[in-house]
């Protein structure tokens, strides 16, 4: 008698195969565990090899490691799924810049305004050009750093604001009481706007989901926050380093509080209007 059933040459019970993962392409900074050691880290590359492609995955202390992507390799959420490398799209025209504002391709930079934007520090300006950068070109407004609040009251009485003129500054830390918000009302007038932000340091106006860490940690009184920033999240103490990390985590307002979104929206309008 013939069997009507046909088998193939794999005889495993169906309910011991294991549902094949889901794919996911390797992007940059994507986190990932790999499921035989457990090293959790974020893509930084992905290589094609003699063995077969690899990603190399960097963990929270900066240490790099190389995988090979094998089905079922990895973690993503808690989920199983294999890595696969990323396709190579056609280079797309943004429609938005990084502010969110309509992108206007092949726009020149405008002639530098009289008026300025005067922030903190150089991590301030750096996160400003980060997301703004594109829309201060096209308005033509500059954007420089104090070395510290406490040199605001100078600066404004060297630049000498006018309505053609205007200053606009953006203060860390701004809240009632605080030293910011009392030099923050000796200098401010018509043509000179002080905003800020409720945060110790600008560090903190960057959402911790962007960065990959539930909360910035609090630092106790008499430790240099950065450090213990550092310290706490079981960073190498090296803040350069940690900031670069922090900046390359933002690629749009959507990485940043809304706390410093306005208020950097609320300089930019102000320095623009007209006289």
């Amino acid at each position: 008698m013939r069997s009507s059933r046909q088998y193939g040459p794999d005889l495993t019970p169906p309910w011991k195969k294991q549902k094949p993962a889901p794919e996911v392409p390797a992007e940059i900074d994507l986190v990932v565990e790999e499921v035989t050691t457990g090293f959790c880290g974020a893509v930084v590359r992905c290589e094609k090899t003699a063995q077969g492609p690899t990603v190399t995955l960097e963990d929270r202390f900066g240490k790099h490691r190389a995988f090979p992507m094998e089905p079922r390799g990895f973690l993503l959420e808690g989920r199983v799924v294999t890595l696969v490398r990323p396709s190579v799209a056609a280079p797309r025209t943004p429609t938005r810049t990084a502010s969110g504002s309509v992108a206007v391709p092949g726009a020149r930079a405008r002639v530098a305004r009289a008026g300025r934007i005067y922030v903190e520090g150089r991590h301030d300006a750096e996160l400003v050009e980060r997301v703004w950068g594109d829309d201060l070109r096209i308005e033509g407004v500059v954007v420089e750093y104090l070395e510290g609040v406490d040199d605001l009251p100078a600066i404004v009485r060297d630049f000498a604001p006018g309505p053609d003129a205007r200053l606009g500054v953006l203060v860390d830390h701004l809240v009632p009481g605080s030293k910011e918000s009392r030099i923050a009302a000796e200098v401010t007038g018509p043509d000179v706007l002080v905003a800020g932000h409720p945060y110790i340091d600008v560090w903190e106006a960057v959402k911790p989901s962007s960065v990959g860490i539930p909360a910035w940690p609090a630092v106790p009184r008499g430790q240099d926050w950065k450090t213990g920033v550092c310290r706490a999240l079981g960073w190498p103490e090296n803040t350069g380093a940690a900031w670069q990390r922090i900046l390359r985590s933002v690629r749009s307002y959507k990485d940043l509080e809304p706390a410093l979104l306005g208020r950097v929206e609320e300089l930019i309008d102000f320095v623009t209007a007209p006289a």
